[in-house]
């Protein structure tokens, strides 16, 4: 109780001190939790129209390799000579576009947005454990931002080793044009990104374990908290790894030494590097690289929990095992990360062992499917904006998550390895599944963001154009991946056998350009509705969380007042015998009594006695 006086009396403290907030210290270096999320979401929106606009120009080429498109050269100059995209340009889209969608878009953009507008409210605090550490994380994520969009304007061009950085090429600053100035710049952004990322896990752990409000104790939580603080913990225990994988191969570029260097000629020139492996940077990557694949999806999972039980109207299926399935993926996700190298000449042996942690990791996954069909199953079903994303969320993650049992067997593997079958899968299960869980994130939360309502109708419009674009992008990529076409190639037409697949790639490129349009409707719904949106209501959904709890226009704080009391667990909706389809967490039990069950009181021996006793006065029969 004492610690609700403390952050009480700090809030108000910090209340006087609101009055006298600058422009700058308001919008621009806040450490406010829910203008930092603002913050987030905005600049992972620009990163992402970043990136699909680099996609889009690769797909150009792909479907039509051999025309020229003369405005390429207005925009792409030098890169673009005689309007075709030249062969080291399109490895330096492939690479960061695939290094944005991952990293800032779907890491940033995804986890940064909501773990800050969420932990607090959600567990009734008045900000995070250090807002100035929060305030940090974000500029040390726009400044990765910055300098990763400016490898565009160097001289040798933007780094060009795939999103994965593999040695040699990017471990020789002369193996290829991109391996110069720009890889260089892509290793500092990155290291700025992890620096980002650790702030804000350390930052979030903290909060969840420390802040929460009285009664809520860890059972109490919403999923997207757990899924939140889960993620985190995921984040703070693999991203150094990979600052320890970037560190040593900024020592191989620039002071000689050999970690993943052996016996090279470049250019007719013999390098004196030897006993280097560039299988120790796969290691060092992919303890990263498949733990990053939850760091993405676990957040989009936790909103999509709670999206679908409130506009189901019922209790999430199987909480519990919910938790339990994410804490399973969080620790499998450490012990998985050999199958992306079953092609390195990995001993059987140990190929076996990755390749059973792999299959088992679908266990879990599959739980959370089969909770989620559960609760949509003769749900009371209202379909915003909001609910179609989510149920496009779990469509593509059941989707793409199938193909994963392919390769996740080396023997299927060794064939599909590095083939558009693997660039089809981590697109459906981690691309479009998390994206289209950000998005219902977005359209459910934005009235706490914003205090306005989006356009129904452009929601559906965006959302229909989207699913339907995303499955027409990435379903034919499996066939052609079964038939052996390789990914990150510039141009299939030197192949008699991948010549087939040119007009497929002509359909895909048209999907993906109308899919791309179709985000117009969304940054017209998004920017417009922030001024001419309808005005939101305090609890627009009927949702039973404490953000809904908060007045609709922001105060620092949270709270006018003290911060709620929490009495049950978030998923109280259409309970029997009460008067409305839902009963919000701050509601005693002894205002509920007409529909209390049992094991709601989790043992609680006196208040099982007074239920007992109303449910005989009353003449209730409760079973179980």
């Amino acid at each position: 109780m004492s610690s609700t006086v403390i952050s009480h009396d700090a809030a108000h403290h910090d209340g006087h001190g609101h009055h006298h907030e600058t422009f700058l210290t308001k919008y621009v270096f806040s450490q406010d939790h829910k203008m930092i999320a603002k913050q987030f979401l905005i600049t992972g929106i620009i990163m992402a129209l970043f990136a699909m606009a680099l996609s889009l120009l690769f797909r150009i080429q792909l479907a039509w390799p051999d025309k020229e498109f003369p405005i390429l050269e207005v925009f792409l100059g030098k890169w673009a000579e005689g309007g075709r995209i030249k062969p080291d340009f399109f490895l330096s889209l492939v690479t960061i576009h695939g290094t944005m969608m991952v990293f800032f878009v779907l890491t940033a953009g995804l986890s940064g947005t909501f773990s800050n507008l969420l932990i607090p409210y959600q567990i009734g605090a008045r900000d995070m454990a250090s807002p100035l550490m929060n305030m940090l994380s974000y500029w040390f994520f726009l400044v990765a931002c910055v300098i990763m969009v400016a490898s565009f304007f160097v001289e040798s061009g933007p780094a060009s080793a795939g999103w994965t950085i593999y040695p040699p090429l990017s471990a020789v600053p002369t193996a290829i044009a991109g391996s110069g100035l720009g890889m260089t710049l892509w290793l500092a952004s990155m290291v700025l990104f992890i620096a980002s990322q650790v702030l804000g896990g350390v930052n979030y752990i903290s909060t969840i374990l420390n802040m929460r409000t009285k009664g809520m104790d860890l059972w109490k939580m919403p999923l997207t908290i757990w899924a939140f603080f889960l993620t985190a913990i995921v984040g703070l225990l693999s991203f150094p790894v990979l600052v320890s994988a970037a560190v040593l191969l900024i020592f191989d570029r620039s002071v000689g030494t050999s970690f993943y260097l052996s016996d090279l000629v470049v250019q007719g020139q013999i390098l004196p590097n030897e006993g280097g492996s560039p299988i120790l940077f796969q290691h060092l990557f992919w303890f990263l690289g498949h733990p990053e694949v939850y760091i993405v999806v676990m957040p989009a999972l936790g909103l999509t929990s709670e999206v679908i039980s409130t506009n189901a109207r019922k209790p999430i299926f199987g909480y519990h095992a919910m938790v339990y399935s994410l804490v399973g993926i969080t620790v499998l996700s450490f012990i998985v990360w050999g199958h992306h190298m079953f092609v390195t000449g990995m001993n059987p042996f140990l190929g076996g062992v990755f390749m059973i942690t792999t299959l088992i990791i679908a266990v879990p996954s599959a739980v959370k499917s089969f909770n989620y069909m559960a609760t949509l199953w003769r749900g009371n079903i209202r379909f915003t904006p909001a609910m179609m994303f989510a149920i496009g969320m779990v469509s593509f993650f059941i989707s793409g998550g199938l193909t994963g049992l392919f390769l996740g067997n080396a023997t299927l593997d060794i064939n599909l390895h590095d083939t558009y079958f693997v660039v089809a899968h981590f697109h459906l299960v981690m691309g479009s599944a998390s994206i289209f869980g950000m998005l219902c994130g977005v359209y459910h939360w934005y009235p706490k963001m914003f205090g306005r309502m989006m356009n129904e109708k452009l929601g559906y419009f965006h959302f229909w154009l989207t699913f339907i674009g995303a499955y027409l992008v990435f379903f034919p990529m499996h066939f052609m991946g079964v038939d052996g076409v390789p990914r990150r190639y510039y141009a299939f037409t030197e192949f008699a056998f991948m010549e087939k697949w040119v007009s497929v790639n002509v359909l895909v490129t048209w999907a993906a350009i109308i899919a791309g349009l179709g985000q117009i409707a969304f940054l017209i719904n998004f920017f417009g509705s922030i001024w001419k949106g309808k005005k939101a209501t305090q609890n627009p959904w009927n949702s039973n969380t404490l953000e809904w709890t908060t007045p609709v226009e922001h105060i620092h704080g949270n709270w006018p007042g003290e911060i709620p009391t929490v009495y049950r667990w978030p998923y109280d909706y259409s309970k029997p015998g009460h008067h409305e389809d839902f009963i919000p967490q701050t509601v005693p039990f002894s205002e509920t009594m007409s529909s209390n069950m049992y094991h709601d009181f989790e043992g609680d021996e006196e208040a099982i006695r007074i239920q007992e006793q109303w449910n005989k006065e009353n003449n209730r029969v409760v079973e179980g």
